[in-house]
């Protein structure tokens, strides 16, 4: 649990655009932010530690240019370096599979699961006639899961780990994160 506050999230919403340009990279970062505040409020956790998690867990993507052996790497230095704790960081150094190193934390494991399914849910919401998320459901989000060429940037292996890490099913941690991302649709531009 974070005992000290090292960015209120205005702070670290700006450390976000100082390092991230790209809108959508910016609102898929307010989309894991909302998914992990559901979370946390859902587990008992430290919401704001997590949210911001959520939100600083790509802070690295455009330094990278998005190389999968150094995305989250350089993340997790960057934000070691601003001061934030060990369990923090290493959420995000391990949200990226590609380093071999599993989510040992709740933090961890939730962050590790959410990230994918919040582009899921893009994806899913953008294929409705209205395009709105407010009229997205669980059961269609389940549907398009199940749909291997549908959002194939999604990786539903990683999503399905809510389950063992989690332990919730697929259909609740659907809903959390779907809800979650509701109450910010403005934001989304969903």
């Amino acid at each position: 649990m974070l005992i000290f506050k090292i960015m209120n999230r205005e702070q670290a919403l700006e450390f976000l655009k100082e390092n991230l340009k790209n809108k959508n990279l910016i609102k898929h970062s307010l989309a894991v932010e909302a998914g992990m505040g559901g979370l946390a409020k859902y587990f008992n956790e430290e919401i704001e530690e997590w949210k911001t998690c959520g939100l600083l867990h790509d802070i690295d993507y455009e330094k990278t240019a998005g190389d999968i052996n150094f995305h989250s790497k350089k993340g997790s230095e960057m934000l070691r370096e601003a001061g934030f704790n060990k369990d923090f960081c290493e959420a995000v150094l391990t949200h990226n599979e590609a380093h071999g190193v599993k989510p040992k934390t709740l933090i961890a494991k939730a962050l590790f699961c959410t990230d994918p399914l919040t582009g899921l849910i893009v994806a899913a919401t953008l294929v409705l006639p209205s395009k709105k998320i407010n009229d997205l459901k669980t059961e269609s989000i389940l549907k398009r899961f199940r749909e291997k060429a549908f959002a194939r940037g999604a990786n539903r292996e990683n999503i399905a780990k809510c389950e063992e890490y989690l332990s919730l099913s697929l259909e609740e941690f659907i809903g959390i994160i779907l809800s979650s991302m509701k109450k910010i649709s403005s934001e989304l531009g969903l």
